[in-house]
């Protein structure tokens, strides 16, 4: 979908109110009830508006922070975007928040979506918007839609415009088919990218989200590959001797940085995609990789044998300034920094069982979030707040029924939840927002 074509009016429509707190839902602390919020069908086009509602909805009730008052409890009908809400009335059955609004088809063809969005207790309007898009826009636009809601109510960024590269798996245990697929961040709209005739792995956006770069044994010998996600036009990264692999874009997407394996050890290299210029950043006999870059790009953090098991390790760009920040007990490995920079999420393997928590770059403040029999590869929604990585449970003796799924939870362990796939599906990559 070219952004272009997608244009955003933001309409005078604020009314004044009384002077109360305003709304706002606190997504960094200890985890609440759900804040209740009435969503009645949006008018005009009926069964667009019905549509176009139900993905809002589903978007803010994913996340653990809103909840859908049943809509038989209604008192007040909204009979278009201009109706002023009764406050009494949605103060009645509890709302904290009011969402209505119009759906409508332009002349030329596009989808149009005016919104409210009201702070019932405080009785004034938190904001309002006019939205349009292509035709063939749908789920878009209501995403957008739950992102402006979402940033308004939590002051946060959201998240709902986006997708996820991952990697799409069936079959027995012991011939398993891996191909490259790509999905909305519900689920929907998923498309794939290779035909599986060769395994695909760690797939990773870059930054403008044209392309994107896995491992693959599509040449025989184990590589880094990137591959445009319009044409599916993809090229081997370098002439490297042994196997390459653990890729993942520069925040500027001009580099890849990845671990290259030579003679039984394993080091991280970078790889100019403008001048072919590869250069080496660590030089021990240990085994390095996993490396993912600071969102400033200035630090990667790592992961590294050399004190003897799996720790994680921070360093300049250029490879200098080693530090170790994990040292708790355990294995830490799949390091990867959010998007603000405030925390690192990591997989850490402690007495059998595998966990995804969160540190702080220094290394301090690290929590456990989630664990099972195999849980791995974080990746970060680009509001650093929520995770989505895969969980593989048990094969049974036949090599059967045992299956790997993603999910997604909040930073602070609250709201795991299953993201659908057709099939079964691991080491997903979260793409930055979409508008």
């Amino acid at each position: 979908m070219n952004i272009k074509k997608i244009f955003c009016f933001i309409v005078g429509l604020f009314l004044t109110g009384t002077a109360m707190a305003e709304l706002r839902i606190d997504v960094s602390g200890a985890v609440s009830e759900p804040t209740p919020i009435a969503v009645p069908y949006f008018t005009g086009e009926t069964d667009l508006a019905e549509e176009v509602t139900d993905i809002v909805v589903a978007d803010l009730e994913r996340t653990g922070l809103f909840r859908l008052i049943n809509r038989d409890a209604y008192i007040q009908q909204m009979k278009n975007i201009n109706t002023r809400p009764v406050f009494a009335d949605w103060q009645a059955i509890k709302a904290h928040a009011l969402l209505n609004g119009d759906v409508s088809v332009t002349p030329d063809g596009q989808i149009k979506v005016s919104y409210r969005l009201w702070d019932v207790f405080a009785q004034n309007q938190m904001d309002a918007k006019v939205l349009k898009t292509a035709a063939d826009s749908k789920r878009k636009i209501a995403h957008m839609i739950a992102d402006s809601v979402y940033e308004r109510v939590t002051g946060e960024s959201g998240y709902f415009d986006t997708q996820i590269v991952f990697v799409s798996e069936s079959g027995r245990q012991s011939n398993r088919t891996k191909r490259l697929a790509i999905m909305d961040q519900d689920g929907a709209n998923v498309r794939y990218l290779s035909d599986g005739n060769k395994m695909a792995l760690t797939p990773r956006f870059s930054p403008t989200m044209q392309k994107i770069a896995y491992f693959s044994y599509k040449g025989g010998n184990p590589q880094v590959y990137t591959m445009n996600i319009q044409t599916g036009e993809t090229e081997m990264v370098g002439q490297f001797k042994g196997m390459s692999f653990a890729p993942r874009f520069s925040p500027d997407g001009t580099k890849l940085i990845m671990s290259l394996a030579s003679h039984g050890n394993s080091d991280i290299y970078t790889y100019d995609l403008r001048t072919k210029e590869q250069k080496k950043l660590t030089n021990h006999p240990a085994i390095d990789t996993s490396p993912s870059y600071s969102p400033d790009g200035k630090r990667i953090v790592f992961n590294s044998d050399r004190s003897g098991k799996q720790q994680l390790y921070v360093m300049d760009s250029d490879g200098n300034n080693v530090k170790r920040i994990s040292f708790g007990e355990g294995s830490y490995a799949t390091p990867v920094w959010s998007p603000r920079g405030d925390y690192i999420a990591f997989t850490k393997i402690k007495d059998g069982v595998f966990h995804i928590g969160v540190m702080r770059p220094d290394g301090t403040g690290e929590r456990l979030i989630t664990n099972g029999f195999m849980v791995e590869a974080p990746t970060w929604a680009p509001n650093g707040r929520v995770l989505a990585y895969f969980k593989q449970t048990p094969w049974d003796d036949s090599g059967r029924n045992g299956g790997v799924r993603l999910y997604s939870i909040d930073i602070t362990g609250y709201n795991e939840q299953i993201l659908p796939t057709p099939e079964d599906a691991s080491g997903p990559a979260w793409s930055p927002l979409l508008h």
